[in-house]
């Protein structure tokens, strides 16, 4: 009797990563199986096998990053969206099919693109192309959950080039305007204390809430 397509992705969810056999079978469902949740199923068993072998001399890794390079790239947008999500468990992850997700036209998959850069220390020169891709986002993006994703994501790396965007996010709407805030947090200069001062008088009481939880933690 066939397994069910639900039972397949079931298996590799809790499968151990440290079993010689997962690998095969992982590249195998991300190769040929049809159902979209069996392949994003399948790709968390590759990432978690190549988490494992990191620890050890073991080729699996660069192939686990060609593996997860192809699911970026594939056609539904579940799979893609997983791709996004496990970026940063990926060892040795490179930026350039994530900015790629950032374009995504599903705003779920570029919302997680943006999260994805957000958790990764990358560095120059894939860290300056992240962060311009993110301002981008940030400032132009139609979807208010992919700008709101990407400010904070611009928070989180920290990057003086990113501080910009983050100030103009600040004059979003409400739900981006909180976000963008605390975003604020590891710039410095009269700019962004100008933000904050204007985010204190906000009409939003959680945007006012995020600019005195901000100062609080800024106060000796």
């Amino acid at each position: 009797m066939r397994v069910s397509d639900t039972a397949r992705a079931a298996r590799f969810a809790v499968a151990d990563a440290t079993d010689p056999a997962l690998w095969h079978k992982a590249r195998a469902a991300l190769h040929d199986d049809p159902d979209p949740r069996v392949r994003a199923a399948a790709l968390g068993a590759v990432v978690r096998a190549a988490t494992a072998a990191a620890r050890t001399v073991d080729d699996t890794t660069e192939h686990a990053l060609e593996l997860w390079r192809s699911t970026t790239a594939d056609p539904d947008r579940t799979v893609r969206r997983r791709a996004a999500e496990l970026a940063p468990s990926v060892p040795h992850v490179v930026p350039g099919p994530l900015l790629e997700l950032l374009t995504d036209p599903d705003p779920l998959v570029a919302e997680a693109a943006a999260w994805a850069l957000g958790e990764v220390a990358w560095e120059p020169p894939g860290a300056n192309e992240v962060v311009r891709a993110l301002a981008t986002a940030t400032v132009t993006h139609g979807d208010p959950l992919v700008r709101e994703a990407a400010v904070a994501a611009l928070g989180a790396l920290g990057d003086p080039a990113g501080v910009d965007a983050v100030l103009s996010a600040c004059r979003d709407r409400p739900a981006i305007r909180r976000r963008a805030v605390l975003a604020l947090a590891p710039f410095e200069g009269p700019a962004v204390e100008a933000a904050l001062a204007e985010a204190l008088a906000d009409p939003d009481w959680q945007v006012r809430q995020a600019a005195e939880d901000l100062r609080s933690a800024g106060d000796p």
